[in-house]
């Protein structure tokens, strides 16, 4: 149940339209007093929570007599909600997008908490549609987030994003079909990974939670990736 209830809540609903939600998917049609009780709810929380879930489609109620009698919608028609919102955010994501670059900063820098943090940096690489520069990996991508990982793999090679990367020797290499490996005998095990790309610079520290940072500055891009050129040149293929 707490994961049911998890979903309903990263979907934007309030605890209250959960637990209504609930109530009436359960329990079948209900009056609202009787909804109040099982959801242990005052009744104006209760009425307010009902409105929200008629306005998303995701109740319904008849009259029998002069009472209400409230009941959940069909659980598929919470897909159908999802795809509204979807398409909704794809009606404006045009405008916002030129409105972000109109007011956007010269090197602002982004700072990102938790696997679900990092995965918006890696989109962030992947929709940049830009060749991607590492160094400092030690496969901490793939170990911890192996699902995502094959998504992003398959999202560089939609838009056909090379990566080169340098690894310390000895470190195990895990895909070659999208990226060129090249070693340097010295380095030391890191948990810090960067990523040029574009204008930008990721860090990400794959600690217990990891955390990273986007710095997204062309004059300091171009200056980590003359220094990455020059690493890679010292660097001997791996073979």
């Amino acid at each position: 149940m707490a994961s049911v209830e998890k979903a309903l809540e990263n979907l934007g609903f309030s605890p209250n339209e959960i637990k209504v939600y609930l109530t009436l998917n359960d329990n079948g049609s209900l009056k609202a007093g009787k909804i109040a009780k099982i959801a242990h709810l005052d009744r104006s929380s209760c009425y307010n929570a009902l409105k929200l879930l008629l306005e998303k489609g995701l109740a319904s109620y008849v009259f029998i007599g002069k009472v209400k009698w409230f009941q959940a919608t069909g659980p598929k028609r919470l897909l159908d909600y999802v795809k509204e919102q979807e398409e909704e955010v794809k009606a404006i994501v045009p405008q916002l997008h030129e409105r972000h670059k109109a007011n956007k900063i010269e090197g602002q820098v982004r700072l990102f908490k938790g696997s679900k943090g990092v995965k918006a940096i890696f989109l962030d690489i992947a929709r940049t549609g830009k060749d991607n520069f590492v160094f400092g990996s030690e496969g901490q991508f793939s170990e911890r987030m192996p699902e995502f990982a094959m998504q992003f793999s398959r999202m560089k090679k939609e838009n056909k994003i090379k990566t080169k990367m340098i690894i310390r020797k000895g470190r195990k290499e895990s895909d070659r079909k999208s990226s060129e490996y090249r070693y340097l005998p010295n380095l030391a095990e890191s948990s810090a990974v960067t990523n040029i790309y574009g204008d930008k610079i990721a860090i990400i520290i794959w600690t217990d939670e990891p955390e990273g940072i986007i710095i997204e500055n062309p004059t300091a891009a171009k200056a980590y990736k003359s220094y990455f050129d020059i690493l890679w040149e010292k660097a001997k293929e791996s073979k």
